[in-house]
């Protein structure tokens, strides 16, 4: 009997001030229930969550207070793309 393996929810959090950093930063990360927790707050402070199993499983394997590698460039351009299009969406 095949055995069902249930995935970890995983969740990692970006900095990107443009003046500041020269590249987006992971300013949380984790797996199971802090995903969680960095979900929930995510939506308590209504940040947007953009969802991408890879990107973020990549992005917990760096840690935190890591500014991305630029392999990883293009992919985080499409969460700030993402996050630009809501705000403009909201008027922000």
């Amino acid at each position: 009997m095949k055995k069902e393996t249930k995935k970890k929810e995983l969740a990692a959090a970006l900095r990107y001030k443009q003046n500041k950093d020269k590249a987006p930063v992971v300013v949380a990360s984790g797996q199971g229930e802090l995903a969680q927790k960095i979900k929930e707050i995510a939506q308590e402070h209504k940040i947007p969550v953009y969802q991408d199993e890879a990107l973020a499983k990549t992005l917990v394997k760096l840690g935190v207070q890591v500014e991305i590698p630029p392999e990883l460039y293009a992919a985080v351009a499409q969460v700030l793309v993402y996050v630009y299009q809501l705000d403009q969406k909201a008027g922000k």
